[in-house]
C-alpha cells in the first residue's frame, strides 16, 4: 500500500491527466467558514433554496459538517477545471436587445456531466491505488452535502475572495470545483493565503448590493440567484439591478483584478455555443416549451425553466431603454403566465418613465 504522501501525488497526476487544471487534499474538519453557516442559513440569506437546509437524522445542518454528511468520510480530493473563454466580459456595453447569460453556461454540455466524467477517472484511479478492500468514496459536482468552495480553499485550491469564489492566484476565479469524499487518510495541502487585500471591487460593482459584507452574500439580492433559482415574481426594488442578465451573473468576477490575465481554457466542451452569447431579448421572452429544449439541450439553463427565462427576458427589456419592444411587451401583458404579465406591465412603465428614450 502506498504512503499517504504517495496516494497524494498519484491523485493530483491523475486529475491532470483527466483534464483538471488544479487538484488537492483538504482534511474533513470543520473550519471557520462553516461554524457561520447555521447562522447563515437563520438569517434567510439562504432565500428559497430549501436544499441547504437539508439535515442529518440528529437534526444537524448536513452542509455545516461533513461529519453530518459523511461520518465516514476522512480525506476530500478537490479537484478544478477552468471554464474561461476569450469571449468578452458581461460589463461591456451591449447591444441594448440582448441578454446575459452566465459565462459558465455557454458550453457544449452542462459542467455537471464535464466535470463528473473527469472525476469518475480520478475516483476510479484512487480506488486502484489504494490498496483498500472496503474504500468508500463519494462524487459531487454541485450536488452533494458538501460545501466545495471550503474544501477548496483547506486543499490549497485557491482562497475564498470577498466575492464569496474560490481564487486561484495563477488562473483566477473561472472555476469548476468537482469533490472526492474518501475513507481514507490522505496528506492535506495548506490553505491558500488569502490574497484580496484592500480591494472591494466585486462589492462595490454588485449592482443589487448582494454582498452584507467580506465574505458574505445575501442570495436573495444576488442576481445569479434571483435568475437562476428564485420562482415567480422579482421584487420592484431588485429589477432594475438586474439589468439584462438572463442566466447567473458574473459581474464580481468580471472586475476581480485576479482575473484580469486569467488563462482560457483547454477544455473544448467549455467552448461557447454562438446563440448562447448574447441572445436576443425578444426570442426568450416568446420561446415555446418546444423552443426552449432545443436552444438549453444540455445545458445548466434548464435549471431556471422556461417560465424564469421568460420573466427574466421582460425585465431585461424593461431596462434596455429600448421602447421598441412596447409592443411585444404590451402582448405579453395577456400572458398565461402571471409573472410574465406582471414585468411586463412594469416593463412598459419602466420604459415610458421620463429619460427613457431610444437608444
Amino acid at each position: 500500500m502506498l504512503r499517504s504522501a504517495e496516494l497524494k501525488a498519484a491523485i493530483t497526476k491523475a486529475a491532470i491527466e483527466a483534464g483538471f487544471d488544479l487538484a488537492g487534499v483538504a482534511a474533513v474538519s470543520d473550519g471557520p467558514e462553516l461554524e457561520y453557516f447555521p447562522r447563515w442559513i437563520a438569517d434567510g440569506h439562504a432565500g428559497e433554496m430549501k436544499y441547504l437546509e437539508a439535515r442529518d437524522d440528529q437534526g444537524r445542518l448536513k452542509r455545516a459538517s461533513i461529519t453530518h454528511a459523511a461520518p465516514w468520510a476522512r480525506s476530500v480530493v478537490v479537484c478544478a477545471i477552468n471554464y474561461n473563454t476569450k469571449q468578452p466580459y458581461s460589463t461591456q456595453t451591449p447591444d441594448s436587445g440582448r441578454g446575459w447569460i452566465s459565462r459558465y453556461a455557454w458550453g457544449q454540455q452542462d459542467y455537471h456531466d464535464s466535470v463528473m466524467l473527469r472525476l469518475r477517472q480520478v475516483e476510479s484511479t484512487l480506488r486502484n491505488i489504494s490498496g483498500v478492500e472496503d474504500l468508500v468514496t463519494r462524487c459531487y459536482v454541485d450536488t452533494g452535502p458538501i460545501v466545495e468552495r471550503v474544501a477548496a480553499k483547506y486543499a490549497g485550491i485557491g482562497w475564498i475572495g470577498k466575492n464569496t469564489c474560490i481564487i486561484n492566484q495563477k488562473i483566477g476565479s473561472w472555476l469548476f470545483l468537482g469533490v472526492i469524499l474518501t475513507s481514507l487518510d490522505l496528506e492535506p495541502g495548506l490553505p491558500a493565503p488569502d490574497r484580496c487585500g484592500s480591494c472591494t471591487r466585486c462589492i462595490d460593482a454588485c449592482p443589487t448590493d448582494a454582498f452584507i459584507a467580506p465574505y458574505q452574500l445575501d442570495s436573495n439580492k444576488c442576481i445569479s440567484y434571483l435568475t437562476i433559482e428564485k420562482r415567480g415574481t422579482i421584487p420592484e426594488e431588485l429589477r432594475a439591478g438586474m439589468g439584462r442578465h438572463i442566466f447567473g451573473c458574473d459581474i464580481c468576477q468580471d472586475v476581480c483584478p485576479w482575473n484580469r490575465k486569467a488563462q482560457t481554457t483547454h477544455a473544448e466542451e467549455f467552448q461557447p455555443r454562438p446563440e448562447l452569447l448574447n441572445p436576443a431579448l425578444d426570442s426568450l421572452a416568446e420561446m415555446s416549451a418546444e423552443e426552449f429544449r432545443r436552444a438549453f439541450r444540455a445545458s445548466p439553463v434548464r435549471r431556471a425553466k422556461r417560465a424564469g427565462i421568460r420573466r427574466n427576458a421582460v425585465i431585461a427589456m424593461g431596462n434596455s431603454r429600448d421602447r421598441s419592444f412596447i409592443p411585444l411587451l404590451t402582448k405579453l401583458v395577456a400572458d398565461d403566465d402571471e409573472p410574465v404579465r406582471e414585468m411586463a406591465v412594469w416593463a412598459i412603465q419602466n420604459l415610458n418613465r421620463e429619460g427613457h428614450s431610444e437608444p
